[in-house]
């Protein structure tokens, strides 16, 4: 009986029993098919074991859609609640677990990945590199991700889902007020996954300075690698204080130790602090790669290179400093005194200059240009107004007098979706359907594209802009019902209603892809868009040691300078070339980071010391193993062009 008490949901519903009955049978579904089909050893050898960056990115991205569905779910499930007044469909305890696990599913475990999806295997090519720099820390990046997103979802069916919000306040968070393990699974799933990004930071970083082609200086070097290269500086600053936040709060729940709570010494306001200054520098790790694919998009589809690059470089610099200085703006209210609530207010009202600079360089791009509304453009172009408006509302909020009336309302809620929305979720689909020919062959179908483009632009709206004034009129956020008295009524089903067509927007998405999928040409050429970037150079899809001879660099635009200038960009002659083995070691070790977190969640001390060790054992093994990777061969490189240039 014990054992069943431990791992029980603390608030069941229906839904709950049915999630568990869907889950048992997809999970009985994808063994049945494995085995039917006998693709067991095709997983392991092609996926589980693979450190192509290219192959690593499409896992990514198939992760980030998979937590996209999930948080998206959760998001109808809350306009739902709030559509009418007085409405019973999720009960208080329910719709904090709901807008908890909505808030964490999609920073940490569906826009970060997209993010790295595209960062994974568009930049390597980008830069004219055969791979990352650490091929293998590259993959148990991904897996620590994964296993951390895993842990996080099991959740919602053992144990039950943290309670506190996304952003986990103590002493909310601490055991008094979140008694169930739900907020164990916050700190130590985000921990797992946290350090994979942080190993994905330094591995780009080395990357992206070591390994550029010939020629390539920083300032030749594409704006959607700088954008990645300022991105992961970022990740390698801000994510060790989440760890080091997420070790306390840790310790707080499983311990007893008194980091955060209100007596004893503690400080509930140190994890605000801590947390935030990971979390504002976050936005702009989101952010910012967005930025580059805005870049690429706009540039190649205005058919002129990208205005002002210099600036543009220089804004992302200043962005990224001014990203550690913004903090204490989430905290207005907290009663840290005017002097400091002053000083904070300009540095936020500051970001937004660089932050301008950069879209009027996109419109000056476009300005005189020879515009193609491709999906991919439409999406870049329908980003610029619509972000806009969230930056406008965010120098509202950063003046912290102002800030008394807005905090904690849905008008908050409104302009965080205004930035993130677009300028990431907008962008990360301008990259995917931008870079799709060059992941996968063939290219996603343009009118269903359209049709997808204005069901989520125009449904965003309806479903935000409601809350700018439902805020100023009072209402405040997490409120999980009002009263008829109110008069939030009608703009909540305005808002439920365009969330209703934001998903139909997302369905047309998995509709064009299954539909591209089976009837898609896969007669194209390699350069599909009339690109102007390094990674349209090489065969689509891309074969796995990337360029048959490394490209050498004259020019910011060498693909389009070869193209139309006619510069040398590849040596004639082919010579053998080394790539690293695939291994099944980071795929291994991230299960057992797994079961760790798993017996720390329950508290499970024997398994969560075992664990322990079998992580250490692998690092030791890892450092006495002789792994020299492998050669392809002259021959066979010959061979593989032969045939990718008849495919195309």
């Amino acid at each position: 009986m014990n054992y069943f008490d431990r791992f029980a949901i603390p608030h069941p519903s229906p839904a709950i029993y049915a999630s568990m009955v869907a889950i048992g049978l997809t999970v009985i579904a994808i063994v049945a098919g494995l085995t039917y089909f006998k693709k067991w050893g095709y997983l392991w050898r092609e996926w589980l074991t693979t450190v192509d960056h290219k192959r690593i990115g499409i896992m990514y991205l198939i992760s980030a859609l998979l937590m996209l569905f999930r948080g998206g779910v959760d998001a109808i499930m809350m306009r739902a609640q709030t559509a009418v007044p007085d409405n019973t469909l999720l009960d208080a305890q329910h719709y904090n677990e709901v807008f908890t696990t909505h808030g964490v599913v999609m920073i940490i475990f569906m826009a970060m990945p997209f993010i790295y999806a595209l960062l994974n295997f568009v930049v390597p090519l980008q830069i004219g590199a055969r791979d990352v720099a650490f091929p293998r820390l590259n993959a148990l990046s991904f897996w620590l991700f994964f296993m951390g997103a895993m842990l996080f979802n099991i959740s919602f069916v053992i144990g039950g889902s943290p309670d506190s919000g996304w952003t986990s306040y103590f002493p909310l968070a601490g055991n008094d007020f979140s008694q169930s393990v739900g907020t164990n699974y916050y700190m130590l799933a985000i921990q797992i996954a946290g350090i994979g990004t942080l190993m994905s930071g330094i591995n780009f970083i080395t990357t992206i300075l070591k390994m550029r082609a010939p020629g390539m200086t920083l300032m030749k070097m594409p704006m959607f690698t700088w954008t990645a290269f300022i991105t992961n500086v970022i990740v390698v600053f801000a994510f060790p204080v989440l760890t080091i936040a997420l070790l306390l709060g840790t310790m707080d729940r499983l311990f007893g130790s008194n980091f955060f709570t209100t007596t004893n010494g503690g400080m509930d306001m140190l994890w605000a602090n801590l947390f935030w200054v990971w979390g504002h520098p976050e936005v702009y790790i989101l952010i910012l790669p967005a930025f580059g694919v805005y870049s690429e998009v706009i540039s190649t589809f205005a058919r002129r290179n990208l205005y002002g690059y210099k600036s543009m470089v220089g804004s992302i610099v200043i962005i990224s400093f001014f990203s550690f200085l913004v903090w204490t703006h989430h905290f207005f209210t907290m009663g840290q005194g005017p002097l400091t609530n002053s000083i904070f207010s300009i540095t936020t009202m500051a970001i937004a200059i660089p932050t301008g600079i950069k879209i009027f360089n996109w419109i000056l791009t476009m300005w005189k240009g020879k515009i193609e509304f491709t999906v991919p453009m439409l999406y870049a172009v329908g980003f610029i107004p619509i972000f806009t408006i969230g930056g406008v509302t965010g120098v509202m909020l950063g003046m912290a007098s102002a800030d008394y009336q807005y905090h904690n309302t849905m008008f908050l809620v409104a302009h965080f979706h205004y930035t993130i929305i677009p300028g990431v979720v907008f962008a990360m689909l301008a990259g995917l359907t931008y870079w799709w020919p060059k992941m996968f062959g063939f290219m996603l179908n343009e009118r269903i594209g359209k049709w997808a483009f204005w069901f989520i632009a125009i449904s965003f709206n309806v479903t935000f802009f409601p809350m700018f004034f439902t805020g100023l009129d009072g209402q405040a956020r997490r409120m999980y019902t009002y009263s008829e008295a109110t008069g939030f009524g009608q703009l909540n089903l305005l808002s439920f209603i365009g969330a209703i067509g934001l998903a139909i927007g997302f369905a047309l998405i998995v509709y064009n892809v299954y539909y591209s999928t089976r009837y898609a040409s896969r007669n194209i050429s390699s350069d599909p868009w009339n690109a102007r970037t390094l990674e349209w150079a090489t065969h689509s899809p891309v074969p796995a040691y990337n360029f048959a001879t490394i490209p050498e660099v004259h020019s910011i635009e060498p693909f389009w300078d070869h193209k139309k200038k006619g510069h040398a960009l590849f040596k004639d002659r082919i010579e053998k070339i080394h790539m690293p083995n695939n291994t099944g070691g980071p795929f291994m070790m991230s299960c057992i980071f797994f079961v760790w977190g798993f017996s720390l969640v329950f508290s499970m001390w024997i398994p969560a010391i075992l664990t322990t060790i079998g992580i250490f054992a692998c690092m030791a093994y890892r450092s006495f193993e002789k792994d020299d990777g492998h050669y392809i061969s002259v021959k066979e490189v010959e061979d593989t062009e032969k045939k990718l240039r008849g495919a195309s």
